[in-house]
C-alpha cells in the first residue's frame, strides 16, 4: 500500500489507530471473528466505525456496539454493499411501484468455486448479501428459518447451504449459496402475482429483465370442469440502468451520514437483523434443518 499510496501513512498495529487523534473514522475489513472486538475498541475511541459484513458473530455482539454507537453518537454502518448499487435500487422501486403485483417470493443464488473459509460456513460468508437484499425490498422482519447445508471439504464447515425464509406479512424466500460450483451464480428472481423479476449480477449491461408472465386463476366457476387455470405470456422489458460503483457510493454515504449525523441505510440495526437470520439458521443446521423461529 506504501509503494501505491507513498503518501499515506500505514501501520500494522491497530492501537496507533485507536490513538491517533486525526483518525475519526475506522474502517473494520478483517475476519469475522475479529470483527466484535476491534469495532468495539473503535467505538470506545470514539471512532465512527464501518464493519464490513456481516456485522458481527451474534445478536449478542451487535447489540453491544449498537448501544455503544449510541451511547457515543457515533456512526455505525455495516458493509451490506449490494444496497448500494443501481440494479437493487431500481428493484426497489419496481416492486414498491407494483409493477410486479403482490410478490409472491424471492429465490437467491450465491454459487461460485471457492473461495473457502476455515473459521466460518458458505452461510455466513456469502448469504449475508443474499439476505440484506432481501430485507430491503421485502421491508419486512423474518419471522422464522429453516436450513439445511452439507460440509463436503472441511469437516464441520459447510460449503453448501439452502435456506427457506418466512417473514412477518406472509413474504417468503429461499436463499442458496455454495463453494462448490463450476459456475459464478449471481442471480435473484422475484416472482409476483402480476410479472416476474429477474436480476443476475453477472450480465455486464442487462442486469435486470422483467418478464411479463404470470398464471390467472378464474375468479369464479360452477363446476370442476370450467375450472381452468389460464397463463400468460408477454414481452421481456430490460430498464435502463445508469451504473456507478457500488463501493463507491457505499463510502460516500458512510461519509455523509458523519457529516450530517444521519442515519445510515445499513446502520446497526440491519446489521442486526442479517445476523438474527443467520443466528437462527445455525441452530436449524444444527438441527437438521428444522424451522427455528428468528428472536
Amino acid at each position: 500500500m506504501k509503494s501505491l499510496y507513498p503518501e499515506v501513512t500505514v501501520t500494522t498495529d491497530f492501537e496507533q489507530i485507536i490513538e491517533d487523534k486525526d483518525v475519526h473514522a475506522i474502517f473494520i475489513a478483517v475476519p469475522l471473528d475479529h470483527h466484535f472486538e476491534l469495532s468495539r475498541k473503535s467505538l470506545l475511541a470514539k471512532k465512527h466505525t464501518f464493519i464490513e459484513k456481516p456485522m458481527a458473530s451474534s445478536v449478542i455482539e451487535c447489540l453491544e456496539l449498537i448501544r455503544l454507537a449510541e451511547k457515543q453518537k457515533l456512526t455505525l454502518m455495516v458493509g451490506h454493499t449490494f444496497l448500494y448499487s443501481a440494479p437493487v435500487r431500481k428493484i426497489k422501486k419496481i416492486v414498491t411501484s407494483g409493477v410486479l403485483g403482490e410478490l409472491f417470493y424471492i429465490s437467491s443464488q450465491r454459487l461460485n468455486l471457492g473461495l473457502f473459509q476455515k473459521r466460518y460456513n458458505v452461510m455466513w460468508d456469502l448469504a449475508p448479501h443474499d439476505l440484506s437484499i432481501i430485507l430491503y425490498i421485502m421491508d419486512e422482519a423474518a419471522v422464522a428459518v429453516n436450513c439445511q447445508g452439507k460440509a463436503h471439504v472441511t469437516p464441520g464447515i459447510e460449503d453448501i447451504t439452502n435456506m427457506s425464509l418466512e417473514f412477518s406479512k406472509g413474504g417468503f424466500a429461499t436463499v442458496q449459496n455454495s463453494w462448490l460450483d463450476p459456475n459464478k451464480v449471481r442471480r435473484m428472481t422475484f416472482v409476483g402475482s402480476k410479472r416476474m423479476l429477474l436480476y443476475d449480477d453477472n450480465e455486464p449491461l442487462e442486469k435486470i429483465r422483467i418478464y411479463d408472465k404470470r398464471v390467472e386463476v378464474p375468479p369464479h366457476y360452477d363446476t370442476f370442469a370450467e375450472f381452468h387455470y389460464s397463463y400468460h405470456y408477454g414481452n421481456t422489458y430490460c430498464p435502463y440502468i445508469n451504473q456507478i460503483e457500488p463501493l463507491k457510493v457505499q463510502c460516500q454515504h458512510f461519509l455523509d451520514c458523519i457529516e450530517k449525523g444521519a442515519k445510515p441505510d445499513s446502520g446497526g440495526p440491519e446489521g442486526l437483523q442479517v445476523v438474527k437470520i443467520l443466528e437462527a439458521a445455525s441452530e436449524s443446521l444444527k438441527n437438521g434443518g428444522s424451522k427455528v423461529t428468528v428472536r
